[in-house]
């Protein structure tokens, strides 16, 4: 865009993702001048290699599912297979889509873009292929990377992380996904839909092993009703490859064969050799540490988004850096309570939860001080209209307010958006029972849970 040379900009953003595009976009409404340099393309993992393309293949998985499963409905339909191209064509049309759209925002506000291989060459200094670009402050959000484990090499042809995944040509016939968190049962319950057989392995004791026991243990059940297969408690030892494909073998001594394996075991920041600790920037394995305010111990640096060891979610990079460049323009926003941000798992079923678990709650407040109620799908007439299984089930401190909604369930993801709302405005179980929600929807189910909580079930045995 505009020739940067010479102007000192209010803020220099390093990193065009989630967090620093927003960063970008509300600084500029707010009248600061910025630059936003990005090495690849605008919109980062979330937008290319995360968030939209993968919803868009689990789109396509549901629709492959309905196909087969039609008949309980009473409709006749034929499966014929999958095209991977032609669902390649969708997810990307889908990106291109947004892609388009988020240039436009950037371009409308007045924001100096820049492409190129950006790096921190002082406090108020991003050097950008040896271009200097100054800022009173400058904002790294540099994003993050699949990440392995130690001696696991990743080929992109038989071992792959995400990013290849998104980029498979065909479905394999058998997959291991060494990861039972949210990327790895978002894979799974693709390729299951696709017509793989998938086997997950998992070194800790649960599928999502961050979300509250009885989530993992409904989702291990769907998954087991789905026959997909999965290793708990089972560590990873070695991979060896074979005529076929792969052999992983497991630290109990088991041996798995596939076509694939698919490392997803998290995501490390993107911070070496970018100039942040010659810049006295802190960081703390990999990530730059700051301040509940995003603030960095350098005080003409922030930092957001999943270069910060906080939540490594889109929206969380948007809330970031909507935050930073409040605070850059004299405003006084609250820090973010990270337990009060919304967490989607978005394979079938859906996980979904705000607050905290009941484990914490109990941890937190004493277990004679925690009260909950699970409310089962099936008293809800959209779930059984929908035939999914399920639940909601609310944590909340004894005598106030609910301080955890936990679902489980097609579609609960859309639900979250009420039960943020609970957690965050600190409400009673009795104020939420007041309210009526619309009849038959599975919003119903969140009204009910409290209703059952309040002391006064309708559609659940009290």
């Amino acid at each position: 865009m505009a020739d940067p040379a010479g102007t000192v900009f209010d803020v220099v953003i390093l990193g065009g993702g989630s967090g620093g595009y927003a960063c970008a976009l509300r600084a500029a409404q707010l009248g600061l001048t910025v630059a936003l340099v990005e090495k690849g393309k605008l919109g980062g993992t979330c937008l290319h290699q995360g968030c939209i393309p993968t919803k868009a293949l689990l789109h396509a998985a549901e629709i492959a599912d309905q196909s087969r499963e039609s008949e309980q409905f009473g409709v006749r339909t034929s499966f014929d297979g999958i095209d991977m191209p032609g669902v390649n064509a969708y997810k990307d049309a889908v990106v291109a889509k947004l892609y388009k759209g988020l240039q436009g925002l950037v371009k409308s506000r007045k924001i100096t873009y820049v492409e190129g291989i950006g790096r921190l060459a002082g406090p108020t200094t991003v050097e950008v292929d040896g271009q200097r670009l100054e800022g009173r402050h400058v904002v790294l959000a540099t994003g993050s990377v699949p990440k392995s484990l130690p001696g696991l090499a990743i080929d992109g042809d038989l071992v792959i992380t995400s990013d290849h995944a998104l980029r498979l040509e065909s479905v394999p016939n058998t997959v291991v996904v060494l990861g039972g968190g949210v990327i790895g049962c978002e894979f799974a319950s693709v390729w299951k839909s696709f017509g793989a057989d998938v086997t997950i392995v998992e070194a800790l004791p649960h599928l999502v092993p961050l979300e509250d026991e009885a989530s993992s243990k409904a989702l291990e059940r769907a998954f087991r009703k789905r026959k997909i297969g999965f290793e708990l408690g089972a560590r990873f030892s070695g991979v060896e490859k074979t005529e076929t494909g792969v052999r992983v073998l497991l630290e109990n001594g088991k041996k798995l064969e596939a076509d694939l394996l698919l490392v997803a075991v998290g995501r490390g920041p993107v911070s070496q050799e970018l100039g942040y600790e010659q810049a006295g920037v802190q960081t703390d394995r990999g990530f730059v540490t700051v301040d509940n305010l995003c603030q960095t111990n350098v005080p003409t640096i922030s930092a957001v988004g999943d270069l910060i060891p906080t939540l490594q979610l889109a929206h969380v990079g948007f809330a970031e850096g909507i935050l930073v460049a409040e605070r850059l323009a004299g405003l006084n926003p609250a820090p973010i309570d990270y337990d009060g941000v919304p967490r989607v798992t978005y394979s079938e079923p859906e996980v979904a939860s705000v607050g905290i678990t009941e484990a914490t709650a109990k941890e937190k407040y004493g277990a004679d001080s925690v009260e909950t109620v699970t409310y089962d799908l099936a008293g809800n007439g959209k779930s059984q209209i929908l035939k999914t299984a399920g639940f909601v089930k609310l944590v909340r401190q004894k005598d106030g307010p609910v301080v955890g909604v936990h679902m489980v369930g097609s579609r609960v993801g859309e639900l979250v958006a009420e039960a943020q709302l609970i957690y965050n405005w600190e409400a009673f179980p009795d104020e939420v029972a007041q309210l009526v929600h619309a009849h038959p929807t599975q919003t119903e189910a969140v009204g009910e849970a409290h209703m059952a909580l309040a002391g006064k079930p309708l559609h659940a045995h009290g």
